[in-house]
């Protein structure tokens, strides 16, 4: 390692000769994470429109609910798996907005090609090739949001960014439910579903060209380089692992519904776009609570979303829309505090690699949880229930010691 002269010890880093407003201006970071923020809106109209009726449109071309279960596990799993090679190409070769658009492309122009699938198993694989571009834009985007949320709150930031997404996720399962009631069918709403993908690719070509250097709204601080990620980190990886594992995913409740007959088939995502909203108001309160709490609000979260399995599966229409109210609290907590904690947990230079790896044990853990309760489902609707609760809440003495080690360090 070069030694620095005495006259490279008074030179001024590159970043530091930007002029002030280009560096943490609370303004620009705000700014800029609406205008992410309105890219996910189009994206999550897009592509949790299709979301809301897959499960069911799976199970009309002739899938079973084993195959739902593991066709929604398999994606996710492929999909987070595929973030730790993103997150570390994006560190490694800092082109973060070249993967992010990449992969909103693959991500958005899969949906509107279901349509076209005459068969579940090619309709499966363009869910799964939906997930692949989901995973690998999510930890380049990620980083940059983390830039520019550290100088208006983590949790604020991250949570306004939930809120404009979850507004999407509302917006795509009704204009699913409005071509539904009109008999158009599900193939005429996943085609209509162009629409909103290219509206978002546009608006994210013009952030780009705003916003080239998202790392430059995140002041500049004396940050201790640790190789590798912290103890701490891994904890909280396995908590949030065990929240994810007892999170039923939608495709196998929008099966459960229609096998059931709990709702009709227009109820079905108009139940989740009732779970997107709840998404997006618990995104907005959990992520300006974590700003002023701490980590010890996730705790609330959990408890409050690990009730939705008894409520969802075994309830009447108004257990189920009850349920799906507790589901979307819990997914807004994830989105938002959980995505907030990591940037602390990260140094500047490895944040695309820790959210690669984050989301990859968090998708694993999905994937095996999901398919495991798709085979339950099949055999005993207690068993599923009791799974799903009881993993969830074996999270909370994990993300009890991460609060309080988090409050020594802060002490």
């Amino acid at each position: 390692m070069r030694r620095r002269s005495p006259a490279d010890r008074h030179k001024l880093p590159e970043d530091a000769l930007r002029p002030p407003s280009a560096l943490g201006h609370p303004r620009s970071a705000l700014k800029f994470v609406v205008l992410l923020g309105v890219v996910s809106l189009f994206a999550d109209l897009t592509y949790e429109g299709a979301r809301s009726a897959v499960g069911r449109y799976l199970g009309i071309l002739g899938a079973s609910a084993t195959a739902v279960g593991i066709v929604a596990g398999w994606g996710e799993l492929v999909g987070y798996a595929f973030r730790l090679v993103s997150g570390y190409l994006s560190d490694r070769t800092g082109r973060y907005w070249a993967i992010t658009i990449a992969g909103y492309t693959l991500n958005l122009l899969a949906v509107p090609l279901l349509a076209l699938a005459g068969r579940w198993e090619l309709a499966a694989a363009l869910i799964i090739l939906e997930r692949i571009g989901k995973a690998l834009r999510t930890p380049a985007r990620d980083a940059m949001l983390s830039h520019a949320t550290g100088s208006m709150g983590r949790g604020w930031g991250f949570g306004l960014h939930e809120a404009l997404d979850q507004v999407g996720a509302v917006l795509g399962p009704l204009v699913v439910a409005a071509v539904l009631y009109v008999g158009g069918g599900y193939r005429t709403g996943f085609a209509i579903l162009l629409v909103p993908a290219l509206v978002a690719l546009g608006v994210l070509v013009a952030a780009r060209q705003l916003y080239p250097r998202p790392q430059d709204l995140e002041m500049q601080t004396s940050t201790l380089h640790i190789q590798g990620m912290s103890r701490l980190f891994w904890l909280y990886l396995a908590g949030v692992a065990l929240i994810a594992a007892g999170f039923a995913d939608f495709p196998l409740i929008a099966f459960h519904f229609g096998r059931a007959g709990v709702v009709s088939e227009v109820w079905i995502p108009t139940l989740y776009a009732v779970a997107m909203g709840a998404d997006a108001i618990s995104a907005l309160v959990f992520g300006r609570l974590f700003d002023r709490l701490g980590f010890r609000v996730l705790l609330l979260a959990t408890v409050l979303s690990a009730l939705f399995a008894p409520l969802v599966f075994l309830g009447d229409f108004y257990g189920a829309l009850l349920g799906m109210g507790l589901w979307g609290i819990g997914m807004g907590a994830q989105e938002s505090i959980m995505r907030a904690a990591v940037a602390g947990m990260a140094t500047r230079q490895r944040r695309g690699t820790a959210y690669g790896i984050f989301n990859t044990g968090y998708g694993l853990a999905w994937f095996l949880g999901s398919a495991l309760m798709g085979i339950l489902y099949d055999l005993s609707l207690p068993a599923l229930i009791a799974f799903s609760v009881g993993v969830q809440l074996l999270s909370l003495p994990l993300l009890l010691m991460v609060a309080k080690r988090q409050t020594q360090m802060r002490s």
